[in-house]
C-alpha cells in the first residue's frame, strides 16, 4: 500500500484470499443461492409431495419431507442459503407448519424479481413493491379467513388431517387428529379477556418401536420409559409423594485426582464403610422427606438402590431432562438439586403404575389444577417413528395457533389464487414501477398451486387457468384435489389451513427476498465457494451455488 499510485490505478484494500461480487453480480449470486434452497424442498409439497433421504457425516439416516428438518439436516455453508433456511426456521417456531410454502414462495419471489432486475427496475423500487405487497395479502387473508370456535372439534380435526397429508403420519390421519384435538383441548385455558391460551409445554410426546402407528394413544399425564433401579421396589402407587432429583445418589467424587494410600486390610475397610455411611445418609434424607417415589436426572450408586428398595421407594434414574420438566409441571413438585436443602414442599403428588407388557410408567397428576398430557406414538421402525412424530408435532402446533388465533381458511392452492387475483386488482392503483413488483408477487404466490399440481402429476397450466376461472366467478374456496384432478370447494373438501400460518409464511418470504434483494456487494475473507468461472473477475459465480454441502449444481439447474 506504500507505492505511488498512478492515475486510474485501483486501490488495493483487501487480502489476497478476499474475494468480493459486486452490483448486478452479486444479486444473480444471492437470487441463485436462494432458490437452490427453494428447489431442493419444493418436491415435498402438498399430499403428493415426495420424501428426502439425508445421510450425515456419521452416516445417520433421516427420511421426511418436512421442510425445516431437510434444511436443517442439509449441509449448507453458503451464508444467502442461510438465511433462507432462517425462513423455514423461523416458520416452523411462530407457526409450526408452512415451511415448505415459505421457501417456495420466497424462492419465487426472487426469481421474479430477477426478471424485474434485467428490466433495469431498481432493487429499492423491488422492495417497495415486494413490502405494500406483503401487507396487502395480510390484510386479505384477515378479510378471507374464517372464525373457528375451540370447541369446533370437526373442524379442528381437519387442519390436524391437512397439516399430516403427505405426511407418513397421512395413513392413520384420522385416529391421530382425535388424538391431536383432544390433547390440545385439555391444556387450552381461557383468559380474562375471553381469548384461548394453549400451553403445549403440558403437551408430551413420546414414541415407541415394534407396535403399528394405529395403537398411538392420548394418556392422561406422563409417560416414562424408564425402568426401576431395583427389582424389590414397588410400581403402583394410588398417591404418592413425588421426589425430582437432580443430584446423583452417589458417593462424591473428589474435584480433583486423589490418591489413596492403603496398607492394611483394616484401612480399606474403614474406607469402604465411610463410603457406604455416605450413600446410607443420603437414602435417609430422601426417607425423612417423605418421598415415595423418586424420578432422579443422574445417576444412582448400587448400593444406595439396594437400601432405597428396602425402604419401599420407588427410584427410577437417567431420566430425561425434558420428562423431569413436564413431571414438575404435571406434579407440582420441584427440582431438587441438593439433598440437604429438601422441604417437604418441595415433593409433588401423583398416582403411579407399571404396564409390564411396555415396560413405561403411568404417572398421573392429583388436583383440579394439573393439565397434562401425553401423546404416546407407536411405528414400526425408528424411521417411522420419527417422522411420525415430526408430522404429528407441525399438527400439534397449527391446531394449538388456530384455537389461539381462532381463523382457518381454504387449502389447496385456495387462498394463494384468491390473494393473487386480489393483488392484481391493487396493483392498478400502486404508482410508478412498484406496481409491477406487486404484480411479480401475485405471481409468486400462484406458485404453490403449480406446485401442488406438478407434484401430483397433474398439468400446472391447466391447473391454474381452472382455479383463475373459479375464483373469478366468485368462489373463494375453490381449491385442488390433487387425487381427483378437479378444482372444488377445499373447505367443503376438509382442507382447511390456519390463517396464522398463511401470513407469516407471505411476511417471512417477503421480507427474506427483501433481505437478499437489497444486498448489492458481497466481500467475503475467504472462498465464497462459488463453484463458478474463474475467469469471470469478481463476476458472479457461473455454476450456481457450490457451498451447499456438495449441492454445487443446484443453482445452475434453475
Amino acid at each position: 500500500m506504500s507505492q505511488r499510485m498512478q492515475q486510474g490505478q485501483p486501490m488495493i484494500i483487501m487480502g489476497e484470499d478476499a474475494q468480493r461480487v459486486k452490483d448486478r453480480d452479486a444479486q444473480a449470486y444471492n437470487i441463485r443461492a436462494a432458490r437452490a434452497v427453494a428447489e431442493a424442498v419444493r418436491s415435498t409439497l402438498g399430499p403428493k409431495g415426495m420424501d428426502k433421504m439425508l445421510v450425515d457425516s456419521m452416516g445417520d439416516v433421516t427420511i421426511t419431507n418436512d421442510g425445516v428438518t431437510i434444511l436443517k439436516e442439509m449441509d449448507i455453508d453458503n451464508p444467502t442459503a442461510e438465511m433462507i433456511v432462517e425462513v423455514a426456521e423461523t416458520q416452523e417456531d411462530e407457526a409450526g407448519d408452512g415451511t415448505t410454502t415459505a421457501v417456495a414462495i420466497a424462492g419465487e419471489l426472487l426469481k421474479n424479481a430477477e426478471d424485474l432486475l434485467e428490466q433495469d427496475i431498481h432493487p429499492t423500487a423491488i422492495i417497495r413493491g415486494f413490502n405494500l405487497a406483503s401487507e396487502k395479502a395480510r390484510e386479505e387473508i384477515d378479510d378471507i379467513a374464517e372464525s373457528v370456535e375451540p370447541d369446533d372439534e370437526d373442524l379442528l380435526k381437519k387442519v390436524a388431517e391437512t397439516s399430516m397429508t403427505g405426511k407418513s403420519s397421512e395413513l392413520n390421519k384420522e385416529l391421530l387428529a382425535d388424538l391431536i384435538v383432544r390433547a390440545v383441548k385439555q391444556v387450552t385455558v381461557e383468559a380474562h379477556d375471553g381469548s384461548h391460551v394453549v400451553d403445549l409445554e403440558n403437551i408430551s410426546i413420546e414414541t415407541q418401536t415394534g407396535r403399528s402407528a394405529s395403537e398411538s394413544e392420548l394418556l392422561t399425564g406422563a409417560v416414562i420409559d424408564k425402568d426401576p433401579v431395583h427389582d424389590d421396589m414397588p410400581t403402583q402407587f394410588d398417591e404418592a409423594d413425588i421426589l425430582l432429583l437432580n443430584e446423583p445418589v452417589e458417593v462424591e467424587e473428589t474435584d480433583i485426582d486423589t490418591n489413596v494410600s492403603i496398607e492394611s486390610p483394616d484401612q480399606l475397610q474403614k474406607f469402604l464403610d465411610q463410603e457406604e455411611a455416605q450413600l446410607k445418609s443420603k437414602v435417609e434424607q430422601i426417607v425423612e422427606s417423605g418421598a415415595d417415589v423418586v424420578f432422579c436426572q443422574k445417576g444412582i450408586d448400587d448400593l444406595a438402590q439396594h437400601y432405597l428398595a428396602k425402604e419401599g421407594i420407588l427410584a427410577v434414574r437417567r431420566t430425561k431432562k425434558s420428562d423431569i420438566k413436564f413431571l414438575k409441571n404435571l406434579t407440582g413438585a420441584a427440582v431438587v438439586s441438593d439433598l440437604d436443602s429438601i422441604e417437604a414442599a418441595d415433593l409433588g403428588r401423583a398416582s403411579i403404575r407399571r404396564d409390564s407388557n411396555d415396560d413405561l410408567f403411568y404417572v398421573e397428576g392429583i388436583g383440579d389444577d394439573i393439565h397434562g398430557v401425553t401423546l404416546l406414538l407407536r411405528g414400526s421402525t425408528d424411521h417411522v417413528v420419527d417422522e411420525l412424530e415430526r408430522g404429528v408435532q407441525d399438527a400439534l402446533d397449527v391446531v394449538a395457533s388456530t384455537v389461539a388465533d381462532g381463523r382457518v381458511l381454504a387449502g389447496g392452492g385456495a387462498i394463494e389464487v384468491e390473494l393473487a387475483s386480489r393483488l392484481r386488482n391493487y396493483a392498478d392503483s400502486v404508482s410508478g414501477r412498484e406496481q409491477l413488483a406487486v404484480e411479480a408477487f401475485a405471481d409468486a404466490l400462484e406458485l404453490v398451486p403449480r406446485v401442488l399440481a406438478e407434484n401430483a402429476g397433474l398439468d400446472s397450466i391447466d391447473t391454474l387457468v381452472d382455479l383463475r376461472a373459479a375464483h373469478e366467478e366468485g368462489q373463494v374456496r375453490a381449491g385442488l384435489n390433487v387425487f381427483t384432478g378437479e378444482v372444488e370447494d377445499a373447505f367443503e373438501a376438509g382442507v382447511v389451513e390456519t390463517a396464522h400460518a398463511k401470513e407469516q409464511a407471505v411476511a417471512s418470504a417477503s421480507e427474506a427476498a427483501n433481505l437478499v434483494l437489497k444486498i448489492d456487494d458481497i466481500i467475503a475473507a475467504g472462498d465464497l465457494s462459488t463453484g463458478g468461472n474463474d475467469d469471470d473477475e469478481g463476476g458472479a459465480p457461473a455454476g450456481g451455488m457450490g457451498g451447499m454441502g456438495g449441492m454445487g449444481g443446484m443453482g445452475g439447474a434453475m
